[in-house]
Order: C-alpha cells, then structure tokens, then sequence
C-alpha cells in the first residue's frame, strides 16, 4: 500500500508538470483530487490494510493530499501569473475612490461655540455645572419665594419631593432638573469673591408640550457681570456689542421692562436680525441689574457691589441665524437636515 501510495505521487506530480493551461490543470484537479479521483478512490482500502500498517499507511496518505493540494495551488498561481489575469475580479488602480463623508459639530454646538467666542473677547470666562439641583439653587437663592408659579410642579421637571418632616435634614430641598442656568452663577458667586465676569452655557429642562418654538429640553447662555459701579448702561452696551458681532453691524437690540425675581430693575431683550432677509425684532431672553437678595443669599454685600445678569435661549439664536422654522429638527439626528450647517 506504501508502495502503491509513493507511484500515485511521482504520476501526479509529473502529470502535473506537463499542465501548460487552465483546462488542463482543471482535467488534473479532477483527476487526482476530486470526488471521484485516485486519491478518493484510494481512501477505503484502508480498511483491509492490517492493523500494524494502519497508522503508517494513514499518515502517508494524509502527507500525499497535502502535497497534492499544495502543488495544485502553487501550479494555479503560475498559470494565472501566465495568462496575464488574477483571481477575482480586476481592480482598475487609476479609478478615483470612494469619498467617505466629512464629519461636523451639530449645529447647536457651532452656535454654543460662536456666542463663547464673542464674550470671551468681551472677557468673560465660562464657568459650567450640573444638570441635577436642589431647589435652593434653582429657586431660593435667584429670590424666588415658595409660593412663586415658577415652582409648580407642572412647570419644573422635579426628581423628588421630600415630605415636610424630613426637609429641615435637606437645605437645599429636593432635586430636579435645572429649568434656568442661573444655578450656575450662583454657585459661581458662591465660591469666588468679586469682581467676576462669566457665561454659564448648558442644558436646561422644562415640562413645555413640543412644537415648532417649545421643546422640553433647550439650551441658555447666561451672562454675570459683578464689580463695583455697574448699570444698566454697561448691560446694554454688552448685549448691542453681541448683537453687532454676532449678528451683523446692522444688528439693533432694544430692552422692555419686564420683571424677574432675581433682577431689579428687569428687561426683556430683543435683538433686530434678518429673519428670511428681512429684519425683524426677535425676543431672545431676559435681563436686569442682580437683586439684592441674591448678593445677600451668596455673602456678598449689595451696598458695595452691583451687577447685571442676562439670560439668552441658545436654539433662538441659532433657528433665526440659520433659518431653521422648527425646533424639533434640532434633535431629530436626520442627518439630511444637519448636513446644511
């Protein structure tokens, strides 16, 4: 049988030497190799083979298909090589790739980085904090008394409200979700003494039913400006110099009174921009000189020091700068949408 075995080998590698085509390597595979070749053919008298010889005459027949198969490929390879072709289909070297799509920031992170730019040059520093508040932050100390609308449950996103036996063990009340930036300036006055001029930019939360204006998640951009001798003429001049850098120099901004507890006097701000190229007035926020009560909250004396706060939603400014109409686009993630900025 080990005999027999070796002639198979020396026959089928020296047919396979005299191959000098495709057709006739395939007449050889067939042949040798395939399901009704030599080498199956083979395979069964194994079985009469005695019982000393088996594991011999096993081996060698597992190293006689190796060798067969090794020298089929290696002799497909030459032959392709010859005829000029590869396997598979042809590659054309020279035909431009592919283009894989440019990736860029979402468009209220463009604006939230654009407003940063144009106060910082005004020297304001950005200050952050968190989402999760306790009602102090949020209410108490921005001078917004208990029985203030503002804090109905049906306005604020509230996370859990502690009974009134256990409120005295939590100063700060229960937690919610920020519905205001502000929180982040009172932290801020909270650990750094005056002067201080920042932005407080992030993620605010309110129960509004969605549509085209509202959303129940938005952002703001919160401005603080406290030293000694501040006015309503310096909050103004910093709003119209936003306005003229961000929105052009025919940019116009105008403030009516209003009111909001943690100002006093308080103003509505609207800004004169191009809205589908004509210019309209947009209100984008609110303003006034910081109250006292909310020097008192965070130590700081109100017969030495004066600010001005100002509070901006981030998804006004961006949908009349880009003409968006509806700002439920904003956080659709259709990325048909989004490719326009």
């Amino acid at each position: 049988m080990l005999n027999e075995l070796d002639q198979l080998e020396t026959q089928a590698i020296g047919e396979l030497e005299a191959v000098g085509d495709a057709q006739a390597l395939e007449a050889w595979r067939v042949k040798y190799l395939g399901t009704k070749g030599r080498l199956k053919a083979i395979m069964p008298r194994i079985k009469d083979v005695s019982a000393s010889e088996k594991p011999a005459v096993g081996k060698r027949l597992n190293v006689l298909k190796q060798r067969l198969g090794a020298a089929f490929d290696e002799k497909t390879a030459i032959i392709e090589r010859q005829s000029g072709r590869q396997a598979g289909p042809m590659i054309d070297v020279t035909e431009p790739g592919l283009l894989c799509g440019q990736g860029r920031r979402h468009v209220i992170t463009r604006t939230i980085d654009e407003i940063t730019e144009v106060f910082a040059r005004m020297g304001f520093s950005v200050v952050y904090g968190p989402e999760i508040e306790d009602e102090w932050h949020n209410f108490d100390a921005l001078n917004i008394p208990k029985d203030h609308p503002a804090r109905d449950p049906i306005d604020n996103f509230y996370l859990e409200r502690p009974d009134p036996a256990s409120a005295p063990a939590r100063p700060g009340g229960g937690l919610m979700l920020r519905s205001q930036t502000s929180t982040v300036q009172i932290r801020t006055m909270a650990k750094v003494k005056p002067p201080l001029k920042v932005i407080s930019v992030g993620r605010v939360y309110r129960p509004d039913t969605h549509d085209a204006t509202h959303y129940s998640m938005f952002h703001q951009v919160e401005g603080l400006y406290v030293d000694h001798n501040v006015t309503m003429v310096d909050l103004k001049t910093t709003l119209f110099q936003f306005a003229r850098a961000y929105f052009g120099p025919e940019a116009e901004v105008r403030m009516r009174p209003s009111f909001f507890p943690f100002t006093e006097p308080s103003a509505e701000v609207d800004m004169k921009m191009k809205v589908k190229g004509q210019w309209q007035w947009v209100e984008l926020g609110g303003c006034g000189m910081v109250d006292p009560n909310v020097y008192e909250a965070v130590g700081y004396d109100p017969e030495e020091w004066t600010g001005f706060a100002f509070g901006l939603g981030i998804e006004r400014i961006a949908m009349r700068k880009y003409g968006i109409a509806d700002i439920r686009w904003l956080f659709e993630n259709d990325a048909r949408f989004l490719r326009q900025f």
